[in-house]
């Protein structure tokens, strides 16, 4: 857990706002993913939305938003050898 100067550190309070942080990251990571592939006009379907959307790995969110950049469809970005 990193070390913060939040009021009331080491409660609960603290540990909820945290996670909430953490759940932010999450969703702007899977949402850049999504947005990439859309700017360059790749086809993201409802199916590969969901996974994105849903994944909760932030180093997998990482790898897709690398990947995007390069891949030809959508559904590269879940295979190793794109």
């Amino acid at each position: 857990m990193p070390r913060t100067y939040f009021p009331g550190r080491g409660t609960l309070i603290e540990q909820t706002w945290l996670e909430g942080e953490a759940q932010g990251r999450l969703k702007e990571r899977a949402e850049s993913v999504v947005r990439v592939l859309e700017h360059r006009k790749i086809p993201v379907s409802p199916e590969v939305r969901e996974r994105i959307l849903t994944c909760t790995y932030l180093d997998t969110l990482g790898q897709w938003l690398d990947r995007a950049v390069t891949v030809s469809t959508a559904e590269e970005i879940f295979t190793n050898g794109y």
